[in-house]
């Protein structure tokens, strides 16, 4: 978490930052805009010998994964399937704009690749790291600035990392939000919602139950 700047002397102001990214030909932009997939991704780990560690997740999908092996980028493929996901391990040699954005000072917290560009959220200590981190992003091509705004003192980090959900219990009460399930009165039913999902009913009422289970512990304690 990241604690609000209130010392005097540190930092002037804490920044939420969300950057997207258009024709970026890394490997998982590039998997996005040839298989009908969107990914979730972790922040990169650049490795001492050059090669980047990425973990990522997915809806299941043989298209992503067949894209992914084929793609001479990437080494090291391996995949598993975990309530619901593909979640995915593989080396890359190949630069991403992302590690531009980290090496001016962007804090990254989260990274969704679809239809071939990403969305990249997270946090930059002061607008002089602002600054820096958008010089990097205007030497890049298709890198822009989408919303940025002051870090509360009650700004947590995201929902999955502080309350424990997994990816697949995350997406769900996402899209149950976006589809109005919990809209009153209902716009859909929990049969639709998992139909989106391309899960049973079964498993999407057990993942929110899951999910709120986890969601109402962290509040109430």
């Amino acid at each position: 978490m990241y604690l609000p700047c209130v010392v005097a002397g540190m930092i002037a102001e804490c920044l939420v930052a969300e950057f997207r990214v258009e024709g970026d030909d890394c490997p998982l932009a590039a998997a996005t805009a040839n298989a009908d997939a969107a990914i979730d991704a972790r922040p990169p780990q650049l490795r001492s010998d050059g090669y980047v560690l990425l973990r990522f997740s997915a809806r299941p999908s043989d298209e992503l994964t067949r894209t992914l092996d084929a793609d001479d980028r990437i080494r090291y493929l391996h995949v598993t399937r975990a309530d619901g996901r593909h979640n995915y391990r593989c080396l890359s040699k190949h630069p991403c704009v992302v590690h531009e954005l980290v090496n001016a000072g962007f804090l990254v917290e989260s990274m969704r690749y679809e239809n071939g560009g990403a969305t990249m959220r997270g946090a930059v200590v002061g607008y002089d790291v602002l600054r820096g981190v958008m010089e990097a992003a205007g030497r890049t091509v298709g890198v822009s600035l989408e919303r940025v705004s002051p870090l509360r003192a009650d700004d947590d980090e995201p929902v999955a990392s502080v309350h424990e959900l997994t990816p697949a219990q995350e997406e769900s009460v996402r899209v149950a939000v976006e589809m109005g399930y919990f809209d009153l009165p209902r716009d859909v039913t929990a049969a639709e919602v998992a139909a989106e999902l391309g899960i049973s009913k079964t498993a999407f009422l057990e993942r929110l139950r899951r999910a709120q289970g986890s969601l109402f512990g962290a509040m109430f304690g």
